[in-house]
C-alpha cells in the first residue's frame, strides 16, 4: 500500500499563499490518479484537485481555479498543490490521496 506523506501547511495570512506537498513511496510517474481532498472544522470533508497520469490532466475544483494549481514532481515524487489568494475559508486539514489510502494531513490555516 503506497505511503502518503504531506507537507508544507502552517499559518498564512489572507491573500498569501502556501505550497502543500505530497509525498508518495511509490514513483508517482506510475501513479493513475492522486487527489488532495479537505477537512474544515465541522464540515465534511470535500474535494480540492486531482491529478491524472493519462493526459496529465489535473482537475480543480470549480470554485478554487485560478488560485489553486496542481503539478506533480516526477524526479521528486510528489505532488504539489499551489494555493494562492488564500482565503481564511481555506482553513482545513488537507490530505492527499491515492485510491483507499489517505495521508495523515497537514494543517492549514488563514487569518483574516
Amino acid at each position: 500500500q503506497v505511503q502518503l506523506v504531506e507537507s508544507g501547511g502552517g499559518l498564512a495570512q489572507a491573500g498569501g499563499s502556501l505550497t502543500l506537498s505530497c509525498a508518495t513511496s511509490e514513483r508517482i510517474a506510475s501513479i493513475d490518479v492522486m487527489a488532495w481532498f479537505r477537512q474544515a472544522p465541522g464540515k465534511e470533508r470535500e474535494f480540492v484537485a486531482r491529478s491524472r497520469r493519462f493526459g496529465s490532466k489535473t482537475d480543480i475544483q470549480d470554485y478554487l481555479k485560478g488560485r489553486f494549481t496542481l503539478a506533480r514532481d516526477n524526479a521528486k515524487d510528489t505532488l504539489n498543490l499551489q494555493m494562492n489568494s488564500l482565503k481564511p475559508d481555506a482553513t482545513a486539514m488537507y490530505y492527499c490521496v491515492r485510491g483507499s489510502s489517505w495521508g495523515p494531513g497537514t494543517q492549514v490555516t488563514v487569518s483574516s
